[in-house]
């Protein structure tokens, strides 16, 4: 089985990630597919197993197979978890929507070294940026002050809101370079304390749910192991509904 029929025939969850999925897309925005397939228990019986992630086949598009995706999600990766809460979704099936039940299975009190870290690599890059031509990548800018703000009220309110809401159009400010350097540094300092104050009293716990991840992951796999030959094994994708 080809890569590009893992996603084509078996993907659970799609969903549009990026700018249009952060309410921040313009008329040149990209669209960015992410997905979730589930690859045949009997593929992995074989000596080559089944990729754990595939890109294509279409432009922009990116999916993981489900195990992958659940090891990257209990981690705690940004990516991952803002993938789980997209409001666009596009392609989903049962064995999807028990796993978008399980989004709160995979949020902990780690996201705050997971997203911090992930911010301080980006953060670097602007800083390399602004030593070098004087001027930060302005996008770039926008998306680290959309993430800060993400983590803070994530470990205040314990739930994971990817939109952007009423920031857009101060987001898109920063995006446009309208907003002088020294006051998104500021205001990325404000974010970043306030995310430190958050951590101290966020109703997160301080582990995710493994367990019931594991169990979901194991009875996703044996019901896929036991679908009869010739019928679609669980996972199939259908339209959103």
């Amino acid at each position: 089985m080809q890569p590009e029929d893992l996603v084509r025939d078996h993907t659970i969850y799609a969903c549009v990630m990026g700018s249009r999925a952060f309410g921040l897309a313009t008329a040149a925005s990209d669209t960015d597919r992410r997905g979730v397939f589930l690859a045949p228990t009997p593929l992995f019986w074989r000596f080559e197993k089944p990729p754990a992630h595939v890109e294509g086949p279409g432009e922009e598009q990116f999916s993981w197979e489900l195990e992958r995706f659940c090891e990257l999600a209990l981690r705690g990766n940004p990516n991952i978890l803002e993938c789980l809460h997209s409001p666009l979704v596009e392609r989903v099936d049962d064995t999807g929507r028990e796993l978008l039940s399980l989004r709160g299975a995979f949020l902990s009190r780690q996201v705050h070294g997971t997203f911090t870290r992930y911010a301080l690599g980006q953060r670097r890059k602007l800083d390399a940026d602004v030593r070098t031509t004087g001027a930060p990548r302005w996008k770039h800018a926008m998306h680290l002050l959309r993430l800060l703000t993400t983590a803070r009220d994530l470990l205040r309110t314990g739930a994971l809101r990817i939109d952007v809401g009423d920031e857009r159009e101060a987001l898109l400010a920063v995006r446009r370079g309208e907003v002088p350097w020294a006051e998104v540094e500021a205001r990325m300092a404000r974010l970043a304390s306030a995310t430190e104050e958050a951590l101290r009293g966020t109703p997160l716990p301080a582990e995710p749910d493994r367990a019931r991840v594991a169990d979901f992951l194991f009875r996703v796999r044996r019901a896929s192991a036991a679908a009869p030959a010739g019928l679609p094994a669980p996972g199939t994708a259908q339209a959103a509904r």
